[in-house]
C-alpha cells in the first residue's frame, strides 16, 4: 500500500463530554465492535474487578473517572481508527484542550436525561474555534430523558452547532424499542445487554413499511412517522462537505452500555469523518502528503507502567512517514534524536512499530528531553500552533513532607509538570514553589502520584492568588520597569518566562491601568 493510500486510511478523533455522560463506555464499545477487545470493562463497579480499557492509571481505576487522555488504535473495515478518550471532569480540561489539537474530528457524548452540560459547552467551544467537525451521540436512550426535538434545540442553542439527525429513537426508557437509521434507511431493534447481531437490523424502504405496524406498538410507530417527517422538514439534509468544514453536525441516538446504536455510529463515522488534515505552524501550513516527516508532542505521561518508571511523549504525526531508528531533528534543542522503540497504543498496552503515517499517534520513550508543544522534523525548523497552557484558577504552595525524599519529590514535580498535569511557578523573592491547577481534584492527583509513583510525600499550604499572567511588551524597558516595581508579585514559570502573580482581580486591574504598554496574557501561547 503506498503512502497516499495509508494517509487516506486514517481516522483520528477524540471523544469528549461532561463526566458520566458515558464517554469511556462508548470508547469501550467502539473498541469492542472494532475487534480490538473481547470484553468491555465496567468503569464503575465493585462487583466487577475489570476496569475500562482506557482508564489505566491507578487513581482512575479507584475513582471510576478518566484523569488523563488515553490513546487507542484499531483496524475497522480496512481503515486505521485512532481514538483519544479524554477526561470529562473540568479539573482536567487542559489535557483535553491539548488533545483537541491532535485530532481531525470529534464525537460529543450527551446524556439524554441531563442534556447539554457546562463542561461540554467549553469543550465544543474549542472545537468551534478550530472548525473541527463534530458528531453528536445522544446516549442512555434506555433511560427516561428529554424529548428528542427539545434536545436538538438545546444542542443548537448551547453548543452553537447546526445539527441534522441521522437516526431517530423509537420510544425512550422502558419503552425504548430501537432506532430508525435515517442515513441508511434501516431499522435497528433494541435488545438490552446483547451485542447487536446482523438479524436485528431490518432493511426497510421507508417508514410506510408494514413491518413497523406488525412488530412495534401502534402509538410508537405513529410517533416515529410524525417525528421523522417533522425533523426532516426542519433540519437540513446531511452534506458531507458542510460537515467537514465544521458547519453541520450529524446526531445519533443509542445506548452505549447496551452496545446499541454504537455500530451505526462507527459505520457512519468511518465513512464521513475526515482523513488527516493540514496542521498550522508559525512558519507555514504543513500538508499531510508532504514527503518529509513532521510531528508535535501534545502530551507527556510518566509511569504508564509503574514497574518500569517509563516516560512517554505522545506525538501526532502531521506529514511524511515516521520510521523506527531513524534520526529526527528536535527543533527546540537543535539536536538530532533517534528512537529505537516507538510504540502504538491500546491505552496502557503498547506495541513497538516500525513505521507510522500522518494521523497516527505514536509514543516515544523520553528521558526528559521533551516538553509539550515540541516539534520533530527531518531538519526544517517548524513550531506547531495551538498547544497552549492556560492560566490556572487555584494555587497552593507545595511543601516537602519527607526531607529524606527531597530528590524524589523534585524529580516527581518536574515530570508531572512536563506532563501538563498542573503548572509550577517560582516566587521571585522567596523562590517558593507554587502549584497552579484548573481545579482542586488535580492537587489530589499530584499528591497521590508523587507518593505512589515516585515514593515522595508532599503537603500543601494556602497561598492567596487570583491569577498568574504571562507578560509581553513591545518596549523591553517597560517590561523591566514593571518587573522591578512589582517585584514582590513576580515569578517565573517552569520554562523561565516572567509571570505576574496577581492576588486579586482588583490588583490585576490596577496593574493593567498603571502599565498600559504591558500586555497581560492568560495563556502561555501568545
Amino acid at each position: 500500500m503506498d503512502f497516499l493510500e495509508e494517509i487516506a486510511r486514517r481516522r483520528t478523533f477524540a471523544i469528549i463530554s461532561h463526566p458520566d455522560a458515558g464517554k469511556t463506555t462508548l470508547t469501550e464499545k467502539l473498541l469492542l465492535f472494532g475487534g480490538a477487545i473481547q470484553t468491555a470493562g465496567a468503569v464503575k463497579s465493585n462487583k466487577i474487578k475489570k476496569t475500562a480499557t482506557s482508564d489505566f492509571m491507578e487513581i482512575e481505576k479507584q475513582r471510576g473517572i478518566s484523569v488523563a487522555t488515553s490513546v487507542m488504535g484499531f483496524e475497522y473495515r480496512d481503515l486505521q481508527v485512532n481514538i483519544l478518550d479524554t477526561p470529562g471532569h473540568k479539573d482536567f480540561a487542559e489535557d483535553t484542550y491539548r488533545t483537541l489539537s491532535a485530532v481531525d474530528s470529534v464525537i460529543v457524548v450527551i446524556d439524554v436525561a441531563k442534556g447539554v452540560e457546562e463542561q461540554t459547552e467549553k469543550l465544543v467551544e474549542v472545537c468551534r474555534m478550530r472548525n473541527t467537525p463534530v458528531i453528536v451521540f445522544i446516549n442512555k436512550m434506555d433511560r427516561d430523558g428529554k424529548d428528542g426535538v427539545d434536545l436538538l434545540d438545546e444542542v443548537e442553542q448551547k453548543l452553537n452547532l447546526n445539527v441534522t439527525p441521522l437516526s431517530w429513537p423509537i420510544g425512550m426508557g422502558p419503552e425504548f424499542k430501537g432506532v430508525y437509521n435515517i442515513y441508511e434507511k434501516q431499522l435497528n431493534l433494541f435488545n438490552p445487554h446483547g451485542q447487536q447481531a446482523e438479524e436485528e437490523v431490518v432493511k426497510i424502504t421507508d417508514l410506510s413499511d408494514t413491518f413497523l405496524d406488525e412488530n412495534l406498538p401502534k402509538r410508537l410507530v405513529s410517533e416515529l412517522r410524525e417525528e421523522v417527517e417533522m425533523v426532516q422538514g426542519i433540519y437540513p439534509a446531511f452534506d458531507r462537505k458542510t460537515y467537514l468544514e465544521g458547519n453541520l453536525s450529524p446526531v445519533f441516538f443509542g445506548s452505549a452500555i447496551n452496545n446499541f446504536g454504537v455500530k451505526e455510529l462507527l459505520d457512519c463515522f468511518v465513512e464521513i469523518a475526515p482523513t488527516p488534515q493540514p496542521c498550522m505552524t508559525e512558519e507555514r501550513m504543513v500538508e499531510p502528503d508532504e514527503s518529509k516527516f513532521s510531528g508535535f508532542v501534545f502530551k507527556i505521561h510518566a509511569n504508564i507502567d509503574p514497574k518500569h518508571r517509563d516516560r512517554i511523549a505522545f506525538v501526532r504525526i502531521c506529514s511524511g512517514m515516521f520510521e523506527r531508528s531513524k534520526y529526527y531533528f528536535h527543533v527546540r534543542s537543535d539536536k538530532k534524536l533517534r528512537f529505537s522503540n516507538p510504540t502504538s497504543f491500546m491505552a496502557a498496552r503498547k506495541s513497538v512499530i516500525d513505521e507510522a503515517y500522518p494521523g497516527d499517534i505514536i509514543g516515544l520513550y523520553d528521558s526528559g528531553k521533551f516538553k509539550i508543544g515540541d516539534t520533530l522534523t527531518e531538519g526544517e525548523k517548524l513550531h506547531f500552533k495551538g498547544i497552549p497552557s492556560f492560566s490556572p484558577e487555584q494555587f497552593r504552595y507545595i511543601v516537602n513532607a519527607d526531607p529524606m525524599k527531597a530528590k524524589q519529590l523534585s524529580k516527581g514535580i518536574d515530570q508531572l509538570m512536563d506532563e501538563g498535569v498542573a503548572q509550577l511557578f517560582y516566587q521571585e523573592l522567596s523562590n517558593r514553589k507554587i502549584i497552579g491547577t484548573v481545579g482542586p481534584l488535580q492537587f489530589e492527583v499530584i499528591q497521590y502520584r508523587l507518593e505512589h509513583e515516585y515514593g515522595a510525600k508532599c503537603k500543601y499550604e494556602p497561598v492567596s492568588l487570583y491569577k498568574a499572567c504571562w507578560l509581553s511588551a513591545e518596549d523591553p524597558a517597560k517590561l523591566k520597569e514593571f518587573a522591578t516595581k512589582k517585584k514582590r508579585h513576580m515569578g517565573k514559570d517552569k520554562s523561565g518566562k516572567d509571570v505576574f502573580l496577581a492576588e486579586s482581580a482588583w490588583m490585576l486591574k490596577m496593574a493593567q491601568d498603571e502599565f498600559p504598554e504591558v500586555q497581560f496574557h492568560f495563556k502561555s501561547e501568545f
